[in-house]
C-alpha cells in the first residue's frame, strides 16, 4: 500500500482537481487510469472542503459576534459620502 500523499493547500488541490477533470473529460484514459483519476479527485474533493471548512471557521471565529450575516455584492453596501 502506497502512504497518502501529503496535503496540498486549497489552490494547489483545486488546481489538480481541474486538471484531472480535463484530462477525464478527453476520455482517451484507460478504465484503470479514469478509476485512479476519480479516487485520486474524490481525495483532493475531500481536501477542499476540509480547508474552506476550516477558512470558515476562522472566519466566524474573527467576526465580532460570530454570527452569520450576509455581506452585499461588491460595490454596494456602505454610504461612500
Amino acid at each position: 500500500m502506497s502512504e497518502p500523499a501529503e496535503p496540498l493547500d486549497f489552490e494547489a488541490a483545486l488546481s489538480e482537481l481541474e486538471a484531472l477533470v480535463q484530462s477525464m473529460e478527453t476520455g482517451s484514459l484507460s478504465l484503470e487510469d479514469s478509476l485512479r483519476a476519480f479516487e485520486r479527485g474524490v481525495q483532493l474533493t475531500r481536501q477542499c472542503q476540509t480547508a474552506l471548512q476550516q477558512a470558515e471557521l476562522r472566519v466566524k471565529a474573527l467576526s465580532r459576534d460570530g454570527s452569520e450575516s450576509d455581506l452585499p455584492p461588491s460595490g454596494e453596501g456602505g454610504d461612500a459620502h
